[in-house]
């Protein structure tokens, strides 16, 4: 019998809690890809809700408006997160998702399944805000990346999972799969633990310990270190009080504002890079490039290409480093991108590209594949490590609802974009976004592997010139 690795032995606990949660992620990727195999049946003649087929205009409604939904719940999620808990609010999550499935099942026409995917992308805003943050709380410093890159593998696996339900199985019977997975995250989250930073915030030591004894597999004295270490960081913080956090914490001190416009930065640069829009209009870019492919065989390719991503990711975030990945994915992109780009110009010039027309199913894989390896997992883990935990959710908050701006703004445009300067002018904006991010991560960002919150922390507030002579004695500890 093979001996389970100790660093599994050691932190399982974590594990489950981080799959646990992130089953609420799974449901958020077949909510998304919902859409891919749907649309083209709403559209039919013989369309499965109502009694004509719906318009373009219905049709681009019900795929942008989850990314507007969120701006609605954000405010409520992080008033929600400090005043009740971020368990509390997990098991919230489960309402938006499970009564979205329920009217999707009912649906007799367009409203209903407006206010279907209103909810949908109220359940994807807390989702996407509340995961990283629990993950990050819960997690110790040797694991915590590893735990925070199990939300990209979660949500391209349930879109993979989308993709696949949605050809093979019929509009109810995909309505009522989708019912079943809010039920069972419920049913295991429940049973989770409250973050214990959380409980000593709000001066219940006495079930921080109990959290943690938990999270750390009954170890008294891994326990009782951590205990001490994030009271230190409470009364740093001087958060002890209980005061309400207001916008103005943001700025009130160096290292929180770099905190800040690292998240700025780095979340909405996920929506720049063209994620959303390249897999809410793959058929249209297939079609465009001239492939012979099905839309609904491109679309699993890619779900495909983004899973295999996210688990390299899982896999190489703790070895490879945040600073590393965030690189060689934005760097990546942009030679993806302007390939892309190169090749739709070419085809604007009316040269004869039918030897090749395959090649844009090569350039997506490797962009999806790339991104699920860097931009996309890593992003939620180094904007939750770079601000401190009594900030957290009002930075998420704000760097979300940027998020589902921009999402919206870029898959609701990109039709109007494309008339205007053309799918090549397009894929090399997109390829000048990748860029910027990378200039940013190189510049700005600091490395956060498996070093402890505090540590960076101190970096960031650190004046430039002296960052370099920081000791972090976390690289000497047991």
């Amino acid at each position: 019998m093979s001996k389970i690795p100790d660093e599994i032995s050691g932190t399982w606990r974590q594990y489950v809690a981080a799959l646990t949660i992130n089953t609420a992620t799974i449901a958020t990727g077949i909510s998304a890809g919902w859409t891919s195999p749907m649309i083209p049946r709403l559209q039919a003649p013989n369309t499965p809700v109502g009694d004509e087929p719906m318009t373009l205009d219905q049709i681009s409604w019900l795929t942008s408006v989850t990314c507007i939904a969120p701006l609605f719940v954000l405010p409520l999620c992080n008033f929600l997160s400090e005043r009740f808990g971020r368990k509390t609010l997990g098991c919230l999550m489960a309402i938006p998702m499970g009564l979205c499935w329920l009217l999707t099942l009912l649906a007799t026409n367009f409203t209903f399944l407006l206010i279907a995917r209103i909810l949908e992308g109220m359940g994807n805003g807390m989702i996407v805000f509340l995961v990283p943050i629990y993950v990050t709380e819960i997690s110790s410093d040797d694991v915590r990346g590893k735990l925070g890159s199990f939300l990209g593998v979660a949500a391209n696996f349930g879109l993979l999972l989308g993709f696949i339900l949605g050809a093979a199985m019929s509009y109810q019977m995909f309505a009522i799969c989708g019912m079943i997975v809010p039920v069972v995250y419920l049913a295991g989250f429940f049973f989770m633990p409250e973050t214990p930073i959380y409980l000593l915030r709000k001066g219940r030591k006495e079930e921080a310990t109990r959290s943690l004894m938990w999270l750390r597999n009954n170890d008294q004295m891994t326990v009782d270190n951590e205990l001490r270490r994030l009271e230190k960081i409470l009364e740093a913080e001087k958060i002890v009080s209980r005061k309400a956090v207001g916008f103005r914490d943001l700025f009130r001190d160096r290292g929180t504002i770099w905190g800040f416009i690292i998240a700025l930065a780095l979340l909405p640069g996920q929506q720049t890079s063209g994620i959303t829009v390249i897999f809410t209009y793959t058929a249209t870019i297939f079609q465009l490039a001239g492939s012979s492919m099905a839309p609904n065989s491109a679309a699993i390719v890619l779900a495909i290409m983004q899973v295999f991503g996210s688990i390299l990711s899982t896999v190489t975030i703790e070895r490879a480093g945040r600073r590393f990945l965030l690189l060689f994915s934005c760097a990546g992109m942009a030679v993806c991108h302007t390939l892309l780009g190169s090749f739709f110009l070419l085809q604007f010039l009316n040269y004869d590209l039918s030897l090749i027309t395959w090649l844009p199913i090569v350039i997506l894989s490797c962009y999806t594949i790339i991104y699920c390896l860097g931009l996309g997992p890593v992003s939620f883990v180094v904007a939750n490590e770079v601000v401190s935990s009594d900030v957290s959710s009002l930075v998420n908050s704000v760097a979300m609802s940027l998020v589902w701006i921009i999402c919206f703004i870029v898959v609701k445009g990109f039709p109007f974009a494309r008339d205007a300067i053309e799918s090549h002018g397009c894929a090399f904006i997109l390829a000048i976004c990748c860029t910027c991010t990378f200039l940013f991560t190189y510049f700005v960002i600091p490395e956060t592997k498996g070093r402890p919150i505090d540590s960076i922390l101190k970096e960031l507030n650190t004046p430039l010139k002296q960052s370099e002579k920081i000791d972090y004695e976390f690289s000497t500890k047991v």
